[in-house]
C-alpha cells in the first residue's frame, strides 16, 4: 500500500508538471503573439517579425501566430505569402476569427469583394468575438462595393447596435440611408451622430458627415442648417470630393 501510494503520488506530480510546462508554453506564445500584433501596429516590422518566430517556434501551427506573419507579409508587399500564411492560420483552427477577420481584410484590399463578404459573414457569426462590431462596419463596406445597398444598411445597423453608437458607424448607416431615400431614418441616426459629437470633442466633421447633413437638412427644407453645413465644408474642405459634389448640387438647384 506504501509503495502504491508514492507511485500514485509520483504520477500526480509529474502530470502537474506537464500540465504547468504546457500552460507555460500558450501563454508565452500568446504573449509573443500579442507584441508581435502591437509591433505591426506601429509599423515596426523587424520586432514583429522576432516575436512571430519565436511563437512559431514554440508552436508551429498557432493560428495566430499564423495569422500575424501574413500582416507581416501584407505590409511588406508580398501578397501571395501573406494569403498563405492567412490560409494556414484558418486551415490550422477554422474557428480562430480574429484571423478570419484578416484575411476578409486582406481581401478587401485586394478587391476580392466576394471574397471578402463571405470571411466577413462567417466572423459575424462569431457572438464571442469582442469585436463584432467592427466584422458588421467592414461587411458593411463590403456590400456597399458590391452595390448592395440594402445588405450595407442591415450591416451598419448591427455595427451600431454592437458598437453602442460609435461615431463611425453612426455616420454610415445615416450616409446609405440617405442613398436608400430614407430621410427620416437618416435624419435619426444622423442626430445621435451629432449629438455624440457634441458631447465629445475629440470628434470632428468630416466632408462626408457634413456633406450627409447637408443633404438630410436639404431634403426636409431645413436651409438655415444646410447652409450652415455647406460653409464649413467650403471653408474646411475645399478641395474634397464631398464639396465638389456640394457645389454641383447647388448648382442645379437640386
Amino acid at each position: 500500500m506504501v509503495l502504491l501510494a508514492i507511485f500514485v503520488t509520483g504520477c500526480v506530480t509529474k502530470t502537474d508538471s506537464r500540465f504547468a510546462r504546457e500552460a507555460d508554453r500558450e501563454k508565452a506564445v500568446k504573449n509573443y503573439v500579442q507584441l508581435a500584433t502591437a509591433y505591426i501596429g506601429q509599423d515596426n516590422i523587424d520586432r514583429a517579425r522576432n516575436h512571430i518566430d519565436r511563437a512559431l517556434e514554440l508552436s508551429p501551427e498557432n493560428p495566430g501566430a499564423l495569422a500575424a506573419k501574413g500582416l507581416v507579409y501584407q505590409s511588406e508587399g508580398e501578397p501571395e505569402l501573406a494569403e498563405r500564411a492567412f490560409k494556414d492560420a484558418l486551415d490550422s483552427d477554422p474557428d480562430y476569427t480574429r484571423g478570419r477577420v484578416y484575411y476578409g481584410a486582406y481581401l478587401y484590399r485586394e478587391r476580392r469583394f466576394e471574397e471578402a463578404r463571405d470571411q466577413f459573414l462567417a466572423a459575424s457569426r462569431d457572438t464571442d468575438y469582442p469585436e463584432r462590431g467592427s466584422v458588421f462596419f467592414n461587411l458593411g463596406l463590403t456590400e456597399e462595393r458590391l452595390g448592395n445597398l440594402d445588405g450595407a444598411v442591415t450591416a451598419y445597423r448591427r455595427a451600431v447596435e454592437l458598437s453602442r453608437g460609435d461615431a463611425r458607424s453612426l455616420l454610415a448607416l445615416s450616409r446609405t440611408l440617405v442613398e436608400s431615400g430614407e430621410y427620416e431614418a437618416a435624419a435619426r441616426y444622423y442626430s445621435r451622430l451629432t449629438n455624440l459629437m457634441q458631447r465629445n470633442r475629440n470628434l470632428r466633421h468630416s466632408p462626408e458627415s457634413l456633406y450627409t447633413g447637408i443633404r438630410i437638412a436639404r431634403h426636409f427644407g431645413d436651409r438655415n442648417l444646410a447652409s450652415s453645413l455647406g460653409l464649413q465644408l467650403k471653408n474646411n474642405f475645399p478641395n474634397s470630393v464631398e464639396y465638389q459634389q456640394y457645389r454641383v448640387m447647388t448648382s442645379n438647384g437640386q
